[in-house]
């Protein structure tokens, strides 16, 4: 099937990425390139996965028990990850060519904390990255007399694999103008410059940690004076402990964000956003926005607590920008959340307004693919639910609301079914002429409502209601309602 459709994107003109990226299958993209091929249904468990149109793995979560997680941008063809180990007593880092196949990927240990003395305490949060053909490895180390005496330190490998023991050299600490709590380092080139930014416990200030940045001379120092740019402050931030950490860049579409996590490291933990002009001067706090709320956060109907710590990779397309993160999947702990071993590694696409911000949505939970569907008729617009019903929306502000994922069809007939995301309960379904999504009911007739066939047409696909062979979705001026017309621009829906 791949080979196919392959040559049927080059007699298009398109690549098989773009098809798969539109929605289009094996019957769309034949009639794309000329070929006369039946309208049929895509059979159940067909969609294309995440990973073949984005490069983007559905499997949730990625890596277990890595919390903490940093995935590089590809290496020449490599993605490497590393991360907290619940023991926090090593470094390790797993490789591969793919973002999927990091979660079966060997896992090598290049260092080990000493039995007692310096950095003989807690070791947390590794970041790896490549600066000026070098690898670098930035983590925090407590020591061990006391653990929790926590700063940073860098180690460099001259080699080409960073999984590599042999390379790497002693580590060196990151030195600050305080001897105070300091973790979470991280480090972005921009506009000529490199800076680190970091978390850490300023003695003047009433709170756990707030966020630095700096210039740096070299992978190991910084050469300005850091400049305090978040604290946490709003309640969103204090909840348990007063921590803003964990911080991580993106730049894109001429601003610089800067995503950070906060409060308690248990269900209260999430992750708000900074945001600079790019041309802004970086080390001026009066540069830096804070949004009000924050923009990743425990989603209890798709069973996902305390996604943070984040960073930001690439997909396998080279433009779909990945967030990686770590949640649990469950709320109550017992004991101390530090120690809880089950924050796992996971990841999912980010997606940009048309303004240019990122949306990051829900965490979402286990399942296939996920999709959003834009009418034909409506380039920009969206369908989306809302408070049980369903319609199309331009750029809906709230990406979940515009997240399904195709299932099995819940009639058991052959059909798929179209379930939401941010509410994995409820399901796409036309009753009495009407479209709404509702929370799945016992008895067949809910069943039969709530399945449809997917039928590939050129630019896309239709969804033929199950109970009426004769009936599509169709979008009416925003509205989602049902017709007669299969493979017209108003019933024809692409997938990204």
């Amino acid at each position: 099937m791949s080979d196919h459709l392959n040559h049927l994107a080059l007699r298009a003109g398109l690549s098989r990425r773009h098809l798969l990226q539109a929605g289009v299958g094996l019957g769309a993209a034949a009639a794309l390139a000329g070929y006369a091929a039946p309208a049929v249904a895509v059979p159940a468990g067909s969609m294309p996965s995440d990973a073949e149109i984005w490069g983007v793995p559905t499997l949730n979560p990625l890596v277990e028990r890595r919390a903490d997680p940093f995935v590089t941008r590809p290496v020449d063809g490599m993605y490497y990850l590393t991360g907290s180990v619940p023991e926090y007593d090593r470094l390790v880092i797993r490789g591969s060519a793919s973002l999927a196949g990091l979660a079966t990927a060997a896992e090598s240990v290049i260092w080990r904390r000493p039995a007692s003395g310096k950095m003989g305490g807690h070791i947390w949060a590794p970041e790896l990255h490549r600066i000026d053909g070098r690898w670098y490895v930035y983590f925090a180390a407590g020591d061990s007399d006391d653990v929790f005496r926590i700063r940073m330190y860098v180690m460099e490998s001259t080699l080409a694999d960073p999984r590599d023991p042999a390379g790497w050299g002693t580590p060196r600490q990151i030195v600050t103008p305080w001897a105070s709590f300091a973790l979470d380092a991280t480090t972005f080139e921009h506009a000529g410059r490199r800076y680190l930014v970091w978390a850490q416990s300023e003695p003047e200030i009433a709170v756990n940690t707030s966020l630095y940045i700096a210039e740096m001379s070299s992978p190991f120092a910084i050469s300005t004076f850091p400049a305090r740019i978040a604290t946490p402050t709003r309640s969103w931030e204090v909840q348990g402990y007063k921590v803003n950490e964990g911080p991580a860049v993106l730049v894109r579409n001429g601003r610089v964000f800067l995503t950070f996590s906060a409060s308690a490291t248990d269900a209260r933990y999430c992750m708000g956003l900074l945001t600079a002009s790019a041309d802004a001067d970086l080390l001026d706090p009066a540069s830096w926005t804070k949004s009000p709320d924050p923009v990743f956060m425990t989603n209890a109907q798709t069973g996902q607590y305390g996604p943070g710590h984040n960073s930001f990779t690439v997909a396998e397309d080279g433009v779909t920008d990945v967030l990686v993160y770590h949640a649990r999947d469950y709320r109550d702990i017992t004991g101390d959340p530090l120690y809880d071993p089950n924050r796992h590694a996971r990841v999912q696409k980010v997606v940009w307004h048309e303004d240019g911000t990122p949306m990051f949505g829900v965490p979402v939970g286990k399942g296939g693919p996920i999709v959003r569907l834009t009418p034909l008729d409506a380039p920009g617009s969206f369908v989306r639910h809302y408070d049980y019903a369903v319609r199309v929306d331009r750029a809906p502000r709230e990406l979940a609301d515009s997240q399904f994922r195709f299932v099995p069809g819940l009639a058991g007939d052959g059909s798929e079914s179209l379930q939401s995301v941010n509410f994995p309960d409820r399901y796409v379904r036309v009753t009495g002429g009407t479209v709404r999504i509702d929370p799945v009911e016992p008895g067949p007739a809910y069943a039969a409502e709530a399945s449809f066939r997917r039928i590939p047409v050129k630019g896309g696909i239709s969804l033929q209601v199950a109970t009426d062979r004769g009936d599509y979705l169709q979008h009416d001026r925003g509205a989602l309602t049902v017709g007669s017309a299969p493979g017209r621009r108003s019933s024809t829906f692409g997938l990204t």
